[in-house]
């Protein structure tokens, strides 16, 4: 609809105001005309809210005197968690001052041996020289952390500080400490480190559960050396799964941020707007811009407190190797196999391999089997399968239906803790 001057005659007044101010040269708009002016306005923009304006792709079409469809909103004591848009122009510098004097660069060491070349390796050679040393050097890595509890409690990423023979810990202050790896786990990324000191700042901690795409995001780390560096982005997307990124060997529903991140943040925070931690900085994807990724704040708490209570974490095992099955799969899987192997169900987790002497080979299942529900929820991707496991304990039985050609069956499955350096799910 168009608006005229007609409908408006506040607007006129308000129009009639300025002009006097105008040809006043400039001269102060006297107290009661400016009050009326700024009433007129806010009475204008309140009328105008419920108008459609032409050529205005900004303007909500919707009266807001109609009703509004139901939305699946959070609890209300996770809904007071969720980031705003900030009000504050200088958001990153607040939440910089409030995080900044927790996160600490850690400098790790490990002896390694190198193989000998193979020319040791021939009699001639060993019978002139002898058997060749095994040759050794030092490797060093920096990484970061932040500091969790007032006693030096402190969490970074496993592969900053796994297998390392010396750690160190830097304060913002310009302290060093030697730190002590509590505890490392290597299927989240996740370690804790203790260094002998009290009274330390600490980082407030968020909540990852209700994080949204297009929330507000800053990483503070030591990326190449580089002490103390702030970024800022935004969530891309949660909960990628770990093969999207290329570490399947983790068991993580990753952040995914366009915030700047690079080798030296590893185990540094990710921080909301309000400067709480809602994830920990861990991976990148080599060649690729914009594409950081952060293990949930969340995940993290748990797996820590697992360190710290028993310095190991278990995790529930199944002992499958698994695809989503789609069209193509069974595509591919018939003309790899000459047609031998045919797939009847057309959707749910084919089993591709069963792990010998592992909690699915004990219950029976086999190859080509494809999982159809987990506990009568059914599952269609593999992360669903991940994530059913993942939240189960050691210990407890799974009640798997499955399709073995044409036929559904019910087997029980009873997990067991996942082997060290085992992989498979």
């Amino acid at each position: 609809m168009r608006t005229s001057d007609r409908n408006f005659p506040f607007l006129n007044q308000a129009i009639r105001i300025l002009k006097n101010h105008n040809s006043r040269n400039n001269t102060a708009i006297n107290k009661q005309s400016r009050q009326y002016l700024l009433t007129s306005i806010a009475g204008l923009a309140l009328f105008l809210g419920g108008c459609s304006l032409p050529n205005n792709p900004f303007q909500n079409r919707q009266s807001p005197t109609l009703p509004q469809p139901a939305i699946d909103a959070p609890p209300q004591s996770e809904r007071a968690s969720i980031s705003a848009v900030p009000t504050d122009p200088n958001f990153v510098v607040a939440a910089v001052q409030k995080v900044g004097p927790a996160v600490v660069r850690i400098n790790a060491a490990r002896t390694v041996s190198a193989q000998a070349p193979d020319e040791f390796d021939d009699p001639v050679m060993r019978r002139f020289f002898g058997s060749a040393p095994p040759a050794r050097r030092v490797e060093r890595g920096t990484g970061s952390g932040f500091i969790i509890n007032a006693n030096g409690q402190i969490l970074t990423n496993s592969h900053v500080v796994n297998g390392a023979d010396t750690v160190s810990v830097t304060l913002k202050d310009g302290r060093t400490f030697r730190g002590e790896v509590v505890g490392e786990d290597p299927v989240t990324d996740v370690a804790v480190v203790k260094i002998a000191a009290n009274e330390l700042p600490v980082v407030p901690i968020g909540n990852s559960n209700v994080l949204q795409p297009g929330e507000w995001v800053i990483a503070i780390g030591n990326p190449l050396g580089l002490d103390n560096t702030v970024t800022a982005g935004i969530i891309s997307a949660t909960d990628r799964s770990s093969s999207d990124i290329g570490v399947a060997d983790k068991r993580v529903g990753f952040i995914q941020t366009d915030t700047a991140i690079n080798p030296g943040n590893s185990g540094g925070p990710l921080l909301n707007a309000r400067g709480e931690v809602i994830g920990m900085n861990t991976a990148i994807i080599s060649g690729a811009q914009g594409l950081g990724f952060a293990i949930p704040i969340n995940t993290v708490q748990g797996i820590s407190q697992q360190l710290i209570t028993t310095g190991e974490v278990q995790h529930p095992y199944l002992g499958v190797q698994m695809v989503t099955l789609t069209p193509e799969v069974k595509e591919q899987l018939e003309i790899e196999s000459r047609g031998r192997i045919r797939v009847a169900a057309e959707q749910g987790i084919l089993l591709v391999r069963i792990v010998p002497n592992s909690p699915a080979d004990d219950a029976g299942l086999q190859a080509g089997d494809v999982i159809q529900s987990i506990n009568n929820s059914p599952v269609t991707k593999t992360e669903q399968v991940q994530q059913l496991v993942e939240r189960s304990t050691v210990g407890s039985q799974l009640q798997l239906t499955i399709q073995r050609g044409q036929k559904p069956t019910q087997v029980a499955v009873t997990l067991e803790s996942l082997p060290v350096q085992q992989g498979d799910r």
